[in-house]
């Protein structure tokens, strides 16, 4: 029973965590299309599939039975250049009241799949609506008479789709989910920091492991680190950062204060028995804690994003992939984590997990990855750049191999988790 418990704790904190993170992610995108005039059909959190539905005049909003992820449907956002027969589709069904598929496909000379989808694609713009009628045509929301100019009205249409969109306002609705989870993140971390300030181990050193590399480099007890690898070391936690991104093996050079000297020794780095990464072999100094105030928590917020995307950065070299993902968490990871934090009664410790995952989250999505945000925007300043259009089967093509690296990634990670917190405990 105890099991069965912690099983769906684990899944509800986890459940809730990642559903806070997407409803500020998609929120970002909804705010910014409708900011600019943009149909959006639905904001729903979950997966596609049966869900519980709230229809207004302009969106509908929901959860669905599969309470993963999230999404926001934006009029317009298909791929590829549109079909030539668009604006005279529009004319035929606008005259007519009411078409489907099969008189689309006489009307225009085209086949039937063609015909189905351009209907699909004027009732996601809004132009057309599902008949009452029957499961199988469409109805104008307008009517014209013969004498209508086709292009003319497929501008009407477009001009509410995130097609009719310039390139810079189509890439700030893209980056607005983004903008949202860092500014949501440094937001939290800040009011947090100028509340409450943090404690921090001091970079002094108090202990040095025997036969350790520090120990080697003739480091000793009362030095003080003040930069490794050429990156300023201010506390223990920078410290802690640079050498997650370190290779063991490496040769490195550390700067550190001695008796208010500083001097510089070359080390080599060994293997943490803890993590796999970079290990000097030695303890930190006492704990301090330090007070803030708000600019400089904003300050110290902004470096919190900076380390965050430096560490996501080492994901993708594969000199450092290794290291990085022993230290990384999937949604199993991060179940068991914010399940573990709410347990032992941390509200504070809950609200800075979600400002970090809602960073990572941020960051991973502006990667220039289809398809991640940073992919389709990309696609956006080829095409603008090039005065063209990418075919849609191209740009299924690069979202689909883009899919593939993440969900391997997130494989990886998963596996790792089970490992971790399943099996070898």
């Amino acid at each position: 029973m105890t099991m069965l418990f912690d099983t769906a704790n684990t899944i509800f904190w986890g459940v809730l965590t990642f559903s806070i993170l997407i409803l500020l992610h998609e929120g970002g995108h909804f705010v910014a299309a409708r900011a600019f005039g943009v149909k959006v059909h639905e904001f729903m959190m979950g997966l596609p599939g049966p869900a519980i539905r709230l229809k207004t005049k302009s969106t509908t909003y929901g959860i669905t039975m599969i309470p993963l992820g999230g999404y926001v449907r934006i009029a317009g956002m298909e791929p590829g250049p549109e079909d030539e027969f668009l604006g005279q589709a529009l004319k035929e069904i606008s005259m007519r009241g009411r078409m489907d598929a099969l008189g689309m496909s006489q009307a225009l000379g085209v086949d039937a799949e063609r015909a189905t989808a351009i209907l699909m694609t004027l009732a996601d713009w809004g132009a057309v609506v599902p008949s009452e009628l029957d499961d199988v045509s469409y109805e104008a929301t307008e009517s014209v008479t013969d004498d209508a100019d086709p292009a003319a009205l497929l501008d009407a249409a477009r001009k509410i789709t995130y097609r009719g969109l310039s390139t810079t306002r189509r890439i700030l609705v893209l980056v607005a989910g983004v903008a949202v989870n860092l500014l949501a993140a440094i937001l939290i971390f800040t009011v947090i920091l100028s509340i409450y300030g943090y404690d921090v181990p001091s970079p002094e050193i108090s202990g040095i492991a025997e036969d350790s590399p520090a120990a080697a480099a003739g480091l000793r007890e009362g030095d003080t680190v003040v930069a490794v690898n050429g990156r300023e070391i201010e506390d223990w936690y920078e410290l802690l950062n640079t050498l997650a991104v370190t290779r063991p093996g490496e040769t490195g050079q550390i700067r550190y204060l001695r008796d208010g000297t500083e001097r510089t020794a070359s080390i080599t780095y060994g293997e943490s028995p803890h993590n796999g990464g970079a290990y000097l072999g030695i303890t930190s100094g006492e704990l301090k804690h330090v007070n803030l105030n708000v600019w400089e928590s904003f300050v110290t917020a902004l470096k919190y994003t900076r380390d965050t995307f430096v560490m996501i950065a080492a994901f993708f070299n594969p000199e450092t992939f290794s290291l990085v993902a022993k230290n990384a968490r999937s949604v199993v990871g991060v179940s068991v984590e914010a399940a573990n934090i709410v347990e032992y009664g941390r509200a504070l410790g809950y609200a800075q997990f979600i400002a970090l995952l809602s960073l990572s989250l941020g960051i991973m999505n502006i990667l220039p990855i289809p398809p991640l945000d940073g992919g389709k925007v990309l696609v956006e300043i080829i095409e603008r750049v090039s005065r063209r259009q990418l075919a849609r089967n191209v740009q299924l093509g690069l979202s689909l191999a883009g899919a593939v690296l993440l969900f391997s990634l997130i494989g990886y990670l998963m596996y790792a988790d089970v490992l971790r917190y399943f099996v070898n405990v």
